[in-house]
């Protein structure tokens, strides 16, 4: 059984909520499958992913993701798309969670999860928009295999190590935020280079 005290909710919180930022499927997906199978209790506003109806669905949209993920371009769409799904589902999860605690401690937690999964998202987005432009698609698909398992082992971890899990997440979510304008500098000129020839060979036309 977890340990639900307020240390051991955050460290859950801040990991699923890294997690959830990668892949809300394969979040939702672990915490359902390990609290449907009995291998560990979850807070009492968590047990509904327990419902085969919920594992059901969340098994069924990571299918998808697991290959829309790795297609070049189609990926960005799908990452944009799911904004504003990972980011709201990340602080409703981060709520229901802390549901035993008190409603300050509630809202800190919901606005801290909704924070770390958009750093989570943002930085996945990023990395994913510089490697599109390449030609070969391995990279995208290491990169997404990569994110899918960081989900489900994070999550893991988080049920099982919350301080752990909660500890490697704060890093991640650190190093995101850290490398977030290097990234974004890159991004602009990755595509400057791409789509400045094309419009200077149409207005010289």
């Amino acid at each position: 059984m977890m340990d639900f005290s307020p240390s051991a909710i955050a460290g859950l919180v801040i990991a699923a909520s890294f997690a959830a930022g990668l892949n809300i499927y394969a979040t939702i997906m672990t915490l359902g499958a390990l609290t449907r199978l009995h291998w560990v209790v979850l807070p009492p506003g968590l047990e509904v992913l327990g419902n085969w109806w919920v594992i059901g669905a969340s098994v069924a949209l990571f299918s998808i993701e697991f290959v829309a993920d790795k297609i070049p371009a189609i990926d960005l769409i799908w990452n944009a798309l799911h904004t504003f799904i990972r980011i709201p589902l990340a602080a409703l999860l981060a709520y229901r969670a802390t549901n035993h605690l008190s409603p300050e401690m509630q809202l800190l937690a919901t606005t801290a999860g909704g924070l770390i999964a958009l750093a989570a998202h943002s930085s996945k987005t990023a990395a994913r928009t510089l490697v599109t432009p390449s030609p070969e698609p391995f990279t995208n698909i290491a990169l997404s295999t990569g994110e899918d398992a960081a989900a489900v082992g994070l999550t893991w971890t988080a049920t099982h190590h919350p301080w752990l899990a909660g500890g490697v997440a704060a890093g991640l979510t650190l190093l995101a935020v850290l490398t977030a304008r290097w990234m974004i500098s890159a991004i602009r000129s990755t595509w400057d280079r791409l789509w400045r020839p094309e419009q200077s060979a149409a207005i010289s036309r």
